[in-house]
């Protein structure tokens, strides 16, 4: 149930600050439309923020190349003459439709939110780390076990273990070396999902004794007091169990979606996602649009700039319900004084 609260009024709010939700903020700032961001993630950017925010893109149009990070930037610059208001590190726990067709929504943060229409631009959901699951892991989390790295000085001079075989895994294999005392990666294949340059320079180091690397191999159990982890017990495929001494270890298995509170809206969920039509994106809930990877249609691609073309043909589907008397017109961003106006650009 709905308390009361402030309340924030806007003519939409999206749900989701990555590439798709920061470019819906254009398309609906050009049609005159106010917008604000609800994330999870404490900061813009979604995947690109997350996943691979110095990895290199090279299909956004346009622009040959340019890393997760360059792009949310860019994005934000982009955003600037819209004000839209960005409510970061919070999740939307309800949505309620009202009377006259408008929403209301409430926030992980205890704020309320009224919207002509809903944006959920959610890339796959929100993210969790997928775990650890050996005995022990759970009460080591947070203390001496880590599922990302916010300080790595908090490294320095210690034995630590990384877990994992991807970009994020050998990324901190790479930079921690020379920082920590000693690092052994363990990854469960033989095989990398890496960058091909990653691995060559893991190879490297394990040549030269600087890393030990164990493959096909997990964890199985953590030796600890009170969180303060010593060892752990590798399981070799078709070897025995080993022991490596640690103070530290940092897992990287990668993160799995979850649509969280998203999944008890009433939506026509697929597979984790939400199916749309491709006339207007809109979802089963009239006044409720989808955009990027979070929705689901026939022919369906999940690239940054086909989220970016439906983005703009969602915001003439909802500055058309907005104004269902006016005809929506195009106007092209060259030539438009109401789009130079709208942008602040002189003429």
């Amino acid at each position: 149930m709905f308390q009361e609260r402030r309340v924030i009024s806007t003519d939409v709010v999206i749900v989701g600050a990555g590439p798709c939700g920061l470019f819906q903020v254009f398309e609906l700032g050009l049609l005159g439309l106010k917008a604000e961001i609800i994330d999870s993630i404490p900061r813009p950017g979604g995947q690109c923020s997350e996943l691979y925010p110095d990895k290199p893109i090279y299909d956004i149009p346009a622009i040959p190349v340019c890393t997760g990070d360059e792009l949310t930037q860019n994005l934000l610059k982009q955003i600037e003459p819209f004000g839209c208001g960005m409510n970061l590190g919070e999740e939307v726990t309800e949505l309620a439709v009202q009377d006259d067709g408008s929403f209301v929504l409430a926030t992980s943060k205890g704020k309320q939110f009224s919207a002509k229409a809903v944006v959920i631009a959610g890339g796959v959901g929100s993210f969790q780390p997928r775990a650890l699951r050996a005995e022990g892991a759970e009460a080591c989390a947070g203390v001496s076990l880590h599922y990302s790295v916010k300080d790595p000085q908090q490294y320095k001079d210690r034995d630590i273990a990384i877990l994992g075989g991807g970009d994020s895994a050998l990324d901190w294999v790479l930079a921690l070396q020379g920082v920590a005392r000693h690092i052994t990666l363990i990854h469960r294949r033989d095989e990398y999902r890496a960058m091909p340059a990653s691995v060559a320079r893991l190879r490297e180091l394990q040549t030269a004794g600087q890393v030990d690397v164990i493959e096909n191999a997990k964890v199985t159990a953590i030796e600890e007091e009170n969180g303060v982890m010593s060892s752990l017990t590798v399981q070799v495929k078709g070897g025995d169990a080993q022991t490596v001494a640690v103070q530290n270890a940092l897992v990287f298995f990668g993160l799995a979606p979850k649509l969280g509170p998203i999944a008890d809206w009433g939506l026509d969920i697929n597979r984790k996602t939400i199916n749309v039509d491709t006339e207007k994106f809109e979802t089963s809930i009239p006044g409720v649009y989808a955009v990027g990877d979070i929705n689901q249609y026939p022919g369906k691609k999940k690239l940054i700039l086909c989220g970016f073309h439906e983005a703009a043909l969602a915001a003439f589907a909802i500055k058309q319900r907005l104004e269902p008397d006016r005809k929506v017109h195009v106007q092209y961003t060259t030539t438009s004084p109401i789009m130079h106006e709208r942008l602040g650009v002189e003429d």
